[in-house]
């Protein structure tokens, strides 16, 4: 039986024989299996260990179909229409990773973000209903518990992720598309990817191991059966697999399950106390420096880590802790996951000498944060607000000097959000009244005027908005 064969098999045949004829240590390099064992290698050994360990995640919210003829009175008098909407349960699925023996589960945040009911799935089928124990937006990680069980569950532990490299083969497990757990191979594409914008922590593994929509939250798993990462997203133009997918590395999802494993609500991070700003090719040539690489500082914080430090303003930051930093990303990461309470020793480069500093690893000041929901019947109805603090302006990569309220959360269907504040937003003033506190919001905000004029900041730019009483 014949079988065709495509023209990019004929052009690699060619170029393989055209090799071993010009290059014959390369066709030696190449055998045939010589044993019946050879034959049978597989990856099966690692999967049937790490394939327990890996679940299903299905999230469910209820959700309004909203209709904007019916949000008009007059529309409902007229035409008899009921003001109740109808309710439709709206659901999302993903994978997860058992990562705790006593059921904890590390997802994708997207994966159960505003989730009403969350259930777990293992791979024997089963089904857990599951809690969120903690949800970190600038990972993208989130921790479940599965409820009402007190067995002991298969887990994964985790790799150090900082020892991996380029070439190293790989496995993703997931739930693409709801088919059913499905296992992929790959290489380790690249590491220290900063320029995906997909969190804030820019620094993911990148692989050509196939990932789909549904593998979200499932395991990267190297060679030793451990996880090397989290699939948290791809690179699609189709929104299926293009072999470019990416992962949390397992050093950072540490750090949140520890977090979790603490009873935390909040990942607690080291705080630099700095600004940072990339190396453009114009700051490079200024600085005489061969190649555009670093984290240059901006400012300082007084009275910070980095100001304790020693660190200044226009010093270039180069390493910690003995791994080179390229940009202030990898700095932001490699920064956050070094475990509080002891040190981190800084490589900079001050007038074009080399400077070590030793930086204490602390949480940012979060004293006086005063988050509220605003009631009132105003424009700010229904927004989560928060008073900036130091910890609030890392959190936001704000100056820390920065004042004012941040809208920190906003309801689907609250006043704020139909009105078009962002989550982000920081409001300065309203009726000429300064707004330095939650408590001024909330003040301002149950005066009822006939005008409200008010000024945010949003993306770095104060914008003023006039609106209705």
């Amino acid at each position: 039986m014949f079988r065709s064969i495509r023209p990019a098999a004929i052009v690699t045949a060619l170029c393989i024989a055209f090799s071993a004829h010009f290059n014959p240590t390369a066709a030696q390099d190449r055998r045939v299996p010589s044993s019946p064992a050879e034959l049978r290698l597989s990856y099966a050994p690692i999967v049937q260990r790490v394939q327990p360990a890996v679940v299903n995640v299905y999230a469910a919210k209820v959700v309004q179909n909203r209709n904007p003829l019916l949000d008009d009175p007059i529309f409902r008098r007229f035409f008899g229409v009921p003001g109740q909407q109808p309710e439709q349960m709206q659901r999302s699925l993903g994978s997860g990773v058992i990562v705790d023996a006593s059921g904890l589960v590390v997802t994708n945040v997207h994966v159960i973000e505003g989730a009403d009911q969350v259930r777990v799935s293992l791979s024997d089928k089963r089904e857990f209903e599951a809690e969120i124990l903690l949800k970190d937006s600038r990972t993208d990680l989130a921790v479940l518990r599965l409820k009402d069980t007190k067995e002991k569950f298969p887990t994964l532990d985790f790799t150090n992720s900082d020892e991996l490299l380029v070439g190293d083969i790989v496995l993703a497990i997931g739930n693409p598309f709801g088919v059913g757990q499905t296992v992929t191979h790959g290489i380790i594409s690249a590491l220290a990817r900063t320029q995906v914008g997909i969190t804030d922590y820019q620094f993911f593994i990148q692989t050509d191991a196939a990932i789909n929509p549904g593998n979200s939250g499932g395991a990267l798993v190297d060679m030793s059966g451990k996880l090397a990462g989290i699939n948290t997203a791809i690179y699609s133009r189709s929104g299926g697999s293009q072999g470019i997918g990416f992962a949390i590395p397992a050093n950072m999802v540490r750090v949140v399950v520890a977090s979790a494993k603490s009873g935390g609500k909040a990942v607690k991070r080291p705080w630099l106390g700095a600004k940072l700003q990339a190396v453009t090719p114009e700051i490079a040539e200024s600085l005489g420096l061969r190649s555009p690489t670093g984290a240059l500082v901006a400012s300082v914080v007084s009275n910070g880590p980095a100001a304790k430090a020693g660190l200044k303003s226009s010093d270039l930051i180069t390493g910690i802790d003995g791994q080179a930093v390229d940009d202030p990303n990898a700095f932001d990461y490699r920064f956050a996951t070094r475990p509080l309470g002891g040190t981190a020793q800084i490589d900079v480069q001050r007038g074009g000498k080399p400077v070590k500093l030793t930086v204490a690893l602390e949480t940012a000041p979060d004293t006086g944060r005063s988050e509220l929901v605003i009631t009132a019947r105003s424009p700010f109805q229904g927004a989560k607000v928060s008073t900036i603090t130091p910890a609030v302006a890392d959190e936001l990569h704000l100056d820390a000097d920065t004042e004012g309220v941040v809208i920190a959360d906003l309801g689907g269907d609250s006043a704020a959000a139909s009105v078009g504040f962002q989550k982000g937003d920081i409001i300065l003033a309203v009726n000429s009244q300064k707004i330095s506190k939650t408590g001024d919001l909330e003040k301002a905000a149950g005066e009822r005027p006939r005008i409200w004029r008010i000024t945010l900041v949003r993306g770095g730019q104060q914008i003023n908005v006039t609106l209705g009483g």
